[in-house]
């Protein structure tokens, strides 16, 4: 199974859409907010499943704020970030996944990208794909695969127009 991961698009869909052809085909895309009206857009482009959380930017629409999702044998939570405070540290939402005995926790807002794999819990944040913040600013997104055992692998990969 292979899973794209992008947060952070500000309707600026192109970098995602060309991500898509060129890592598909892909299983699942997940957006992990700010997507700014754009979600039926990405829905239609996507020739996959799409799991999509609202993020703080994300006004007027239907989409849940956080939402737990299985992929294979793990348990993930998704959300933006914001309401953890994650702008500031991994902590809250680390303390959060844990208590509610996810798995995973992928989530946005930074516009970094960011990989923790501990012991009991992986976090990931996909960084942006349209306005990055970290350093050398280089849109970023992540894949997530599952081998033939069902154990998750990870990569977070720069975006590099064509």
């Amino acid at each position: 199974m292979k899973v794209l991961i992008v947060s952070d698009t500000h309707r600026q869909n192109k970098n995602l859409f060309e991500v898509m052809k060129k890592v598909g085909p892909i299983d699942l895309l997940i957006h992990l907010g700010d997507s700014e009206g754009s979600e039926l857009e990405i829905e239609l482009e996507a020739d996959c499943p799409v799991e999509m959380v609202a993020g703080n930017n994300d006004f007027f629409c239907d989409l849940e704020k956080e939402k737990a999702i299985q992929i294979g044998k793990y348990r993930v939570l998704l959300t933006h970030g914001h309401f953890y405070y994650v702008s500031v540290g991994t902590e809250n939402i680390k303390t959060e996944a844990r208590a509610r005995q996810y798995d995973i926790v992928m989530f946005g807002h930074t516009h970094r990208p960011l990989l923790e794999i501990e012991d009991d819990i992986i976090v990931l944040n996909p960084g942006s794909l349209s306005y990055p913040r970290q350093e050398r600013r280089v849109p970023t997104y992540a894949i997530m695969e599952l081998d033939s055992k069902g154990e998750a692998h990870f990569t977070i990969n720069e975006y590099k127009s064509s």
